[in-house]
């Protein structure tokens, strides 16, 4: 994707990998996790932009697009915003920037800036993200609204059980050796 030199103009950018022409890859769509080289992590700031993209969802439940967030972040601080941008912040080739550009996508996702900038708030939030996240779910929605009414000890039993459970799953995909 082009970005724009400020006098109407569009210049690819230098380094652009070819994937981002492809449909679903690269900057205008997709999950951002292609076009990670191969073993390679993402940055901490990679990470928790990809987890705001996995857990805050359109109001169809369907992720955002990076063009629709680049889109609403130049709109929000009219600087440069484009979509290579966002998906090299996304996959951890860019990692400094302004910090105008994060608080844009704070406010996009509806979370605190500190997110970015502090990392005891910043893990504090991932861990409301992935509560959020695993919420959506509606088998695990519909078993924390039918625990609400449980005294102690019921949770405490339910407790018991799903671990239990989760250490029998765990199990059965280990590998046998």
């Amino acid at each position: 994707m082009a970005e724009s030199t400020g006098d109407g103009v569009e210049v690819e950018p230098e380094g652009a990998p070819p994937e981002l022409n492809s449909p679903g890859g690269g900057p205008g769509g997709g999950d951002g996790d292609e076009g990670l080289p191969a073993g390679a992590e993402a940055s901490g700031l990679a990470a928790r932009i990809e987890a705001l993209f996995h857990t805050v969802r359109r109001p169809d439940r369907e992720q955002y697009t990076n063009e629709e967030v680049a889109r609403a972040c130049r709109e929000a601080t009219g600087e440069s915003f484009s979509t290579t941008y966002l998906w090299q912040l996304r996959t951890g080739r860019r990692d400094n920037p302004t910090k105008r550009h994060l608080e844009a996508l704070a406010h996009f996702f509806q979370v605190p800036p500190a997110y970015f900038f502090d990392e005891r708030q910043g893990a504090e939030i991932a861990k409301e993200l992935a509560l959020l996240g695993a919420l959506r779910d509606a088998g695990v929605r519909s078993l924390a609204l039918r625990a609400v009414g449980l005294s102690p000890e019921g949770l405490d039993t339910v407790s018991e059980l799903v671990d239990v459970i989760a250490r029998r799953d765990a199990a059965r995909k280990r590998p046998s050796s």
